[in-house]
């Protein structure tokens, strides 16, 4: 069991959920994750936090998704954690250029008026221009099949976010 783990099992449940919520944004889901204790290996914590997101309501990712900065920005919500606000910033290192960054906002507005909430996407690894195109072609989804592709990015957020949790 890592250290990380192992001093995590020992909080209360409230220390618990509010330490990992930057992994994910959604407090039924850190709240969730804390009563699935002890985990006890990385494995078992990624599992958790699968099954705990297959249980979450439109209203939990949609503060999931908040808890973002929009792709481009560098600035969330004033109530999202400074783990959580590091982590995007890292994860949205290949988003450069000033003509991509506007393409991007403009894509955005659109967006978030088409879906009533900001584009999520996992950004890490991915170029401004791909992010762009990802978020065109989403666009073009219905609001049932977009929420669960936005959740469905957000699962795989997590999961990286998971990680370097881990090796903190």
């Amino acid at each position: 069991m890592s250290d990380v783990l192992a001093r995590w099992n020992r909080l209360s449940l409230e220390e618990a959920a509010k330490e990992i919520l930057p992994c994910c944004g959604s407090k039924a889901w850190a709240e969730g994750m804390a009563k699935r204790r002890p985990l006890l290996d990385k494995m078992a914590l990624l599992a958790a936090s699968d099954e705990t997101g297959r249980g979450l309501g439109e209203s939990d990712w949609m503060e999931a998704f908040h808890s973002h900065p929009r792709i481009g920005e560098a600035r969330a919500a004033a109530a999202t954690p400074a783990q959580s606000l590091a982590w995007s910033t890292a994860e949205q290192q290949k988003v450069t250029g000033d003509a991509v960054k506007t393409a991007l906002a403009e894509a955005n507005r659109e967006y978030e008026n088409r879906f009533g909430h900001i584009f999520i996407v996992c950004a890490t690894g991915k170029s401004g221009p791909e992010i762009l195109e990802i978020l065109r072609r989403r666009l073009e989804n219905d609001k049932e099949i977009e929420l669960r592709e936005a959740a469905e990015q957000q699962r795989q957020i997590t999961q990286i976010r998971l990680k370097k949790w881990l090796s903190q």
